[in-house]
């Protein structure tokens, strides 16, 4: 099939970059219904304008590429190895490319691949079928909301919604109190793909199928479709809003299975999928591997603009911040002011934290900002030049960070979906500062990233985890935690909960 990896490139290539239709659609009636000028009607402007920057410059929509999941359907004589060769071919190109960021991370070494390959991925889900072309749907779906995921033994007890139990009332509980302690972390509003029944692990496998559904679709089952519609209703009444900054949209989509179980297990699987909710798929012609045909877009039809107008209306408000930071700066900020930042700031994620626990950094940190963020990067002559930058979860780090503000004397920490008590206290006593950038946005903060002087533990940690330092113009954040120990999160996570208990009678 001499067209086979070309085609498959295609697919990912557009994937990463061109958010689906039916997303598109049910972002459209979300970003309506928040208040103008609310936190959460600003993240959504900057959402839409990063969708469209992405598909515009065919560039990744999140730095977090995600793990590539194909779901095959083949015709009998097919060689499946061969389509799995040509995927493997093909994720490998799209990472050379900057497509996708280098995500294979070797278990047991730390060691990161640095193409997407190796032990376990890609992840290749095969099936035969009666008709006569080769059907190749993909997924890529972030760690960020991997983590979100949430599996639950009924019957259990959850809080602020009791008891849940082996019935459609008990599921209902199950997958609201999913919506609800995402909160931020899972890069709101999301989606969900669910299974009710099963056993653990085909649960997780049948939930994350649910996410091939159109958002648009209607269950064929008459009580799922209906138990679909209220969990939509009911969780944007919960109030967790964009980015959990609070608001009215949660949710963009729900999508519920059910599958046979053993009589001593009921689990419900719920598969948490961000706002950046990026599969396609394509029809193959089976002697040659050329596309015949796209699912869930036509490629004829031109990609309507998300974002009404081009970049971000300023009011006037905003706070400019250039770095290093003063601790007179840092206080004289507070919960739900707007930041943008000059100068230079590093990234540091996991690996990074874990290092200057015990070691000390590679540079100057005193009055310096580091941003949670994995981004893509190539190298293009003698310059790397950022391709992706949005934030990572920054929970995370919650285990380092306030001793690393201590030891260095850090000022400011850009992630997103805040951070714990220990970091909270840490702000307080040292005078530092949490900012939360829009999680999935990597476009908008790729181009406030105006040069890469230098990057530290590339050879060793790889590109997501290594400590890139940047120059950054008009870096666009919010403070979500301030150096008086007060807390955006805090009071969303408080105020949605107030709400869930409301909704635990049904």
């Amino acid at each position: 099939m001499q067209f086979l990896v070309n085609s498959l490139l295609e697919l990912v290539t557009q994937t990463s970059t061109n958010l689906p239709p039916d997303v598109r659609a049910a972002m459209a009636p979300a970003m309506q219904a928040e208040t103008p000028g609310a936190k959460g009607a600003q993240a959504f402007q900057i959402i839409a304008g990063n969708v469209d920057s992405a598909h515009q410059d065919v560039a990744p929509i999140c730095q977090d590429t995600g793990m590539p999941t194909f779901l095959t359907r083949t015709p009998a004589g097919i060689s499946q190895l061969e389509i799995e060769k040509a995927a493997c071919q093909a994720i490998a190109e799209a990472t050379r490319q900057g497509k996708l960021r280098p995500n294979s991370v070797d278990s047991l070494t730390g060691k990161n691949t640095g193409n997407n390959l190796g032990e376990g991925t890609p992840v290749f889900h095969f099936r035969q079928w009666e008709e006569g072309e080769i059907e190749v749907r993909l997924i890529l779906k972030g760690g960020g909301c991997e983590n979100m995921n949430a599996q639950y033994s009924v019957p259990c007890e959850l809080p602020h919604l009791g008891r849940a139990d082996r019935d459609l009332e008990g599921v209902r509980k199950c997958i609201l109190h999913a919506v609800w302690q995402a909160q931020g972390q899972g890069c709101a509003p999301g989606a969900l793909g669910v299974c009710i029944g099963s056993d653990r692990a085909h649960g997780y496998e049948l939930a994350k199928e649910q996410l091939f559904r159109p958002l648009d679709d209607v269950n064929s089952n008459p009580t799922l479709a209906e138990l679909e519609a209220r969990i939509m209703e009911e969780a944007n009444r919960l109030g967790v809003g964009p980015m959990g900054f609070g608001g009215n949209s949660s949710l963009i989509g729900c999508k519920i299975t059910a599958a046979n179980r053993l009589p001593a297990s009921f689990f419900v699987s719920v598969a948490y999928e961000c706002w950046a909710f990026r599969r396609l798929g394509v029809r193959l012609d089976p002697s040659s591997g050329a596309i015949t045909g796209w699912l869930y877009r036509d490629p004829d039809r031109p990609v309507e603009r998300l974002a009404k107008e081009a970049g971000l209306p300023l009011t006037g408000r905003e706070v400019v911040l250039t770095t290093p930071l003063t601790e007179e700066a840092v206080r004289a900020l507070k919960v739900g002011d707007v930041v943008l930042i000059n100068g230079e700031m590093y990234t540091g994620r996991d690996m990074v934290h874990a290092y200057l626990m015990k070691n000390p950094p590679p540079v100057d940190l005193n009055g310096a900002i580091i941003y949670h963020c994995g981004p893509v990067m190539l190298k293009q002559g003698e310059e790397w030049v950022t391709k992706a930058a949005g934030p990572t979860t920054s929970s995370r780090e919650e285990p380092y960070q306030g001793e690393v503000i201590r030891r260095y004397g850090l000022r400011g920490v850009i992630g997103k979906g805040g951070m714990g008590a220990r970091t909270s206290a840490a702000l307080k006593e040292y005078g530092a500062v949490y900012l939360h950038a829009i999680g999935g946005a990597a476009q908008f903060y790729a181009q406030a990233i105006k040069k890469v002087p230098g990057v530290h533990f590339l050879a060793e940690f790889g590109v997501p985890e290594a400590m890139w330092h940047l120059r950054v113009r008009n870096f666009y954040a919010i403070v979500t935690m301030d150096a008086h120990g007060n807390s955006l999160h805090a009071e969303v996570e408080k105020s949605t909960a107030d709400v869930l208990e409301t909704l635990a009678a049904g």
